[in-house]
């Protein structure tokens, strides 16, 4: 499907949504790329999760990729984890944190108010960012250490309350062996400036934002854009931009945008069965996630707890969950896959999956390990 032909408000229903979206994030086919270039084309991979998620993640778009060059991006402070879209973990490169952490401070903001503004009534801030700066750039610390530092001069709050103000007031990312294939470690933190030796971006753009969503996530709507970066207001942003985009309409009559020269791929291009990582950007950024996330089987992969499993995609569509999980078996350590369609795979598509789950098990065991499917 072209774009120009839906360019005066043509219609795109949700399989056209859908394989446009896969397209940009490189879940039709996977590219031969460097692993920091696939992470800024996708505005970071939601990371809370450590270590696994960004890896196999990358793992399902990259062909080729292995779990030593990430690591030592890490190692080399290219690539940082930090709290960015929705308040999350997210591990993105050194540009993007310097650049995106600016931008989203009204949305790290209100989360705090919101959570523990009533802890925070009275407190003097900017001597609060103050000491948390000089703490953290003195020594990396976790959240526990840092809230119990800045109690001993406030006895009278609450440390958790003190260590969240401080993760919203300051750009603190968490610092290796946090995040490392293998290794990992707790999360201790200090601030970007002093880890990457650089000042934030002192006028990021808003609308290199926004262009940038369009261009991993389009067409998307006012709603999607808001959704996947937290942010609220968001309309006069798209629209300002509109004279340079394409406008189409789901099919609710929702108006959608997207850049030009975006891929757009034909409804019916096959899509081929992927294992997509826990947390994956793919389910998480947008408001109508209909396009790739049937909404019956939303609980089943978005558990109550906030929890994102890792999904099955057969046909563009989620159609299951999975997992990865290290097992002791005879006095030794064992990767298993475990796999669990929400309704009977074909023949081909258990094929295609039992090969994926063995493209994951290469990767994190060297290849020994077992694949399970199990039925509910």
């Amino acid at each position: 499907m072209s774009g120009s032909s839906a360019a005066d408000g043509g219609v795109l229903g949700p399989r056209a949504l859908g394989r446009a979206l896969l397209a940009r994030q490189h879940l039709l086919s996977r590219v031969s790329t460097e692993p920091a270039a696939m992470i800024e084309h996708l505005g970071g991979l939601q990371a809370q999760a450590a270590p696994q998620p960004p890896y196999l993640g990358l793992l399902a778009r990259i062909d080729g990729f292995t779990p030593e060059p990430l690591s030592e991006l890490i190692e080399q402070r290219r690539v940082v984890r930090i709290a960015l879209q929705r308040g999350t973990i997210h591990l993105v490169t050194a540009a993007d944190c310097l650049t995106l952490r600016p931008l989203l401070q009204p949305m790290l903001d209100q989360a705090l108010r919101t959570t523990f503004g009533k802890r925070l009534v009275g407190l003097d801030m900017d001597s609060l960012a103050a000491e948390a700066r000089t703490l953290v750039e003195q020594e990396p610390r976790t959240f526990q250490r840092l809230g119990a530092e800045l109690a001993e001069s406030r006895p009278d709050r609450d440390p958790a309350a003190l260590a969240q103000a401080a993760r919203c007031l300051l750009p603190l990312v968490q610092v290796p062996p946090r995040g490392l294939w293998g290794r990992g470690g707790p999360a201790a933190h200090t601030t970007a400036e002093a880890w990457l030796g650089r000042a934030l971006d002192p006028a990021p753009s808003i609308d290199d934002l926004a262009l940038r969503y369009l261009a991993a996530f389009g067409p998307a709507t006012v709603a999607d854009l808001q959704k996947w970066c937290g942010l609220s207001r968001l309309a006069p942003v798209l629209k300002r931009l509109a004279p340079g985009l394409l406008t189409f309409r789901d099919e609710h009559g929702r108006l959608l945008y997207d850049l030009p020269d975006a891929p757009r791929p034909d409804p019916d291009t096959p899509a081929p069965v992927r294992l997509v990582a826990p947390f994956d950007n793919l389910l998480l950024s947008h408001a109508d996630r209909s396009r790739v996330l049937p909404e019956e089987y939303r609980p089943r992969v978005m558990t109550q707890n906030g929890i994102v499993l890792g999904s099955l995609l057969v046909d563009g569509l989620v159609a299951g969950s999975w997992q990865i999980a290290e097992e002791r078996s005879g006095g030794s350590d064992e990767w298993t896959v475990t796999i669990r369609p929400f309704a009977p795979l074909d023949r081909a598509d258990r094929r295609a999956a039992q090969d994926e789950a063995e493209r994951v098990l290469a990767f994190a065991g060297g290849g020994a390990g077992t694949v399970r499917f199990v039925t509910d």
